[in-house]
Order: C-alpha cells, then structure tokens, then sequence
C-alpha cells in the first residue's frame, strides 16, 4: 500500500467488511477489538475502522491468521480491489503488515495496528506492545529475506511529519549497499523517481519475508522454552 511518502489515497468509499473465503483463514481467532475495559484518552475516533482509510480497507480484507501457520493457499494480492494490491506479510488480532507497493528499496514494508489509530499517541497499551515485538520480527525476516543487512525503522505522525495515509504506521525500510546510498537518499527525501512494485516480485518477495517471519517466531517460541526448561532446573 501507500506509505506516508507515497500520493495520497483515493477518495473512494471503502466497505467496511469485505472477507474471503472463510475457508481461506483460521475463523476461531478474535477479530479486530480495542481492548477490554480499555480507555483511549486521545482525540481519534473511537470506530475500529475510518470508511475511507486505505489501510482500514485492508485490516477488513484480511483476517488473522497465527504466524506460524499462515494459511494455504494464501490469499491473492488482488483481495483488496478494486483498491491497489496488498502484499501481506502478517495479520494478527491487533496488527497487520504488508509490502509498500512504491518501495524506496526491496523489502520496504509498513506495519500498523488493525485498528484504525491517526498517530502514535492514539494507540493502545497492548497494540504498543505487540508492534515493538513485530518490529524485531520483521525486521528480521526482511534481513533474512532480502539478504540487506542494515534498514531504517520511519514513524510520521501528522502532515507537517510527511504523514499522508492518517492511520498510524511505521515503515522498515532496508538500507543497499553504499554503490545505491546516493540513489536511495535522493528518493527517500522526494528528490527521485520511485516505482511500482512488479507484482510478481511482490508475490514472491511477500511470500519469502511470510515464511522468514514464520522461522522467527518459531525460534523465540523456542528460546522462550528453553529459558523455562532452564529456569525449571535451579
């Protein structure tokens, strides 16, 4: 989708509920909800979705699905038409990630609380909390999926920030070497030319970056395991 550097969105009404196939997803995971007894004292509104948000449009498309077993088949990119393709990366109860589809550089991706929350300041506790774990995760999985070793993490909160689509994200953007960094910089600061991503890259970019992000997730399950087989013996 389009980041907070990318031209604006269309205006064109969005639906709020647009789902797959049920058979496509795990159905007995929780959808999308602000909390139990949760109090959001910012000035957003309090409505899970905004009709016209782009990345609203896409948390109602997908459903969650356990990182560990994304599901097969995977849906298609096209899901979200008649708006721009989403190449999904992850869709939890309270986040969902996915590949910028005018990347400053292979692997940009955007993450972002289902939820519809304008700025950081309008998420809640828990959403925080599992966004700093998956931007660890992620991080990693693009690392291993694009084989670029360094990366920025972006967060723009309001237009004199360069924040365009209003519903809170960060960007995890993977840095080339330095024969790219001039190119690269130039484009970041609206000073070149981006591009859309070639869908089937995006498809088989998407798919690497899911299954990196399932060997993650598995590897902490497995560390958090031994910690407490460890602990268990003193």
């Amino acid at each position: 989708m389009a980041s907070s550097t990318d031209k604006k969105p269309p205006a064109t009404p969005v639906p709020r509920s647009i789902v797959p196939d049920a058979n496509t997803f795990d159905p007995s995971l929780p959808a999308s909800k602000t909390g139990a007894g949760a109090t959001n004292t910012s000035s957003s509104s309090s409505s899970d979705t905004q009709p016209n948000c782009p990345f609203c449009h896409i948390s109602s498309t997908f459903p969650p699905y356990p990182p560990t077993t994304p599901p097969s088949p995977f849906p298609p990119s096209t899901s979200t038409s008649p708006q721009p393709q989403t190449f999904l990366l992850l869709s939890t109860p309270l986040l969902i990630a996915f590949l910028d589809i005018m990347p400053l550089s292979p692997g940009h991706l955007l993450l972002c609380p289902r939820r519809h929350a304008a700025k950081l300041t309008d998420v809640l506790p828990d959403e925080a909390a599992e966004l700093g774990r998956y931007l660890r995760i992620l991080s990693e999985a693009v690392t291993r999926a694009t084989g670029i070793k360094d990366w920025n993490v972006v967060q723009n909160n309001g237009s004199a920030a360069a924040q365009v689509v209003e519903h809170m994200h960060f960007h995890i953007i993977p840095r080339p070497g330095l024969r790219e960094a001039e190119r690269f910089t130039s484009t970041m600061f609206g000073r070149g030319k981006r591009e859309d991503l070639d869908e089937d890259e995006g498809e088989e970019l998407a798919r690497r970056v899911r299954g990196f992000v399932t060997e993650v997730v598995r590897e902490e399950e497995e560390e958090g395991e031994r910690g407490l087989r460890e602990k268990a013996k003193l």
